[in-house]
């Protein structure tokens, strides 16, 4: 049975500290540097670098990997896969306005996020500034974690329906920030980032709500957190990485951006960022193309992201012969459209994991009339040819504003994929 350095107090504390993809990130660093692994920019020489413990950033994704067990060129990688972005409202290029003596900031949606969840609640702002650094363009993290703005709902007594809310993203999710006149949105921010604002020239930054994690429930045995997909896998991944026992292997963590909308940039699943990677981790081993094959074709990947927990208000929105039970384990995802990559291979696999780590194993199948979500499992399968299992952890209202799991999952999730790194 393989333990867990997980628990749910740790899971509040990272999803706290992480609002944006570029906090996942450097939480995730920070933690990694504390463990003795070093950082490597693609810019540098990677000799040697396949036998220790390093990672890599690229925006708002993150690889990191533990080499220490490594036996040459042709050492094969035990992969688990996750996503650092989650859906929310993120400030558009021009985004004040003046509206009914409001200040008020346009904001537009990112990913599938459910809207109404959205409204009335207390905002902060986070993400990054790109600025001219003596003619250079260099870059910072924000993190206003104060409430900046709201969104309001329209009072009940003005509504067009009293029975249903429907928010359109274009002209319902403006944030107000305030009354009267007030210097432009993006200068206030630069000023809280202790930039001039006349040196940014570019920005991703998104809103985050405010309440902070906690334990919930008579027992206190459920977490209330935001961006449980796909934090809840981040930091299930990161203390995997950190407990696993590489046994003539290397041992990944490979974090994504971008994943709510497609994984298409240069930093997302579909990029050659994983690619490159592993291929540079071979040849600072010494290998070249043939070993570079030979080790991606030994491979495997766990694709990690949340699962939906059967719903007790909705149980008929759930494929009726596969219950999935919060705190009843991880949870093996399969889809016969390729919605999630896992196959027989993959399945026995984790099955295998799971049992290893001494933990139960659930098994989801979406209804067959309802379209089925994805996941970065199919995109690196495709992308990489690597084998791959889709896998996660079971959560109620998955894309809300606020999500729910067990606290008993996490450090069930996080020995299951402990397990997955540490399998020969």
């Amino acid at each position: 049975m393989i333990g867990s350095s997980a628990t749910a107090e740790g899971l509040c504390t990272f999803v706290d500290a992480s609002p944006s993809p570029f906090h996942v990130c450097a939480t995730v660093a920070a933690e990694l540097e504390k463990h003795g692994y070093r950082r490597l920019e693609e810019t540098d020489a990677w000799n040697g670098a396949a036998a220790g413990k390093h990672y890599v950033i690229r925006g708002g994704s993150i690889i990191a990997w533990n080499g220490e067990a490594a036996d040459g060129p042709r050492t094969p990688m035990r992969i688990v896969g996750g996503h650092t972005d989650s859906p929310n409202l993120r400030v558009k290029q021009n985004p004040d306005l003046v509206v009914a003596g409001l200040q008020v900031v346009s904001l537009e949606p990112y990913g599938g996020a459910w809207l109404d969840s959205w409204l009335d609640r207390d905002l902060g702002v986070s993400g990054r500034l790109a600025y001219d650094d003596g003619g250079r363009v260099a870059h910072t993290l924000v993190n206003i974690d104060e409430p900046v703005l709201r969104v309001p709902r329209l009072a009940i007594h003005l509504a067009e329906d009293r029975k249903t809310v429907t928010v359109d993203p274009q002209r319902h999710l403006n944030g107000v920030r305030g009354i009267g006149e007030s210097e432009p949105f993006l200068d206030w921010v630069a000023g809280r980032a202790g930039l001039d604002p006349a040196s940014v020239l570019g920005w991703d930054l998104m809103t985050h709500s405010l309440e902070p994690s906690r334990l919930i429930g008579a027992g206190r045995d459920l977490v209330s957190t935001t961006r449980l997909d796909n934090q809840g896998t981040c930091y299930s991944g990161l203390r995997a990485l950190l407990d696993a026992k590489p046994d003539g292997h290397v041992a990944v963590l490979a974090l994504f951006d971008h994943e709510e909308v497609g994984s298409g940039s240069e930093r997302g699943a579909s990029s050659d960022f994983l690619v490159t990677v592993c291929e540079r981790l071979v040849t600072a081993a010494g290998g070249d193309r043939e070993d570079f094959q030979r080790v991606m074709a030994a491979s495997f990947h766990a694709s990690g992201d949340m699962a939906h927990a059967t719903h007790p208000n909705r149980p008929e929105r759930h494929e009726p012969t596969h219950p999935i039970l919060m705190g009843g384990g991880p949870v093996l995802k399969v889809n016969q459209n390729l919605r999630y990559a896992s196959d027989a291979i993959g399945e026995a696999e984790f099955a295998l994991s799971c049992r290893d780590a001494g933990v139960p194993l659930q098994r989801y199948i979406h209804r067959a009339d309802l379209p089925c979500g994805s996941t970065i499992g199919p995109l690196t399968a495709a992308r990489t040819g690597l084998r791959t299992v889709d896998v996660g952890a079971p959560q109620l209202a998955m894309h809300s504003c606020r999500e729910t799991m067990a606290a008993a999952d996490i450090p069930m999730y996080a020995a299951a994929l402990s397990a997955f790194l540490s399998r020969r």
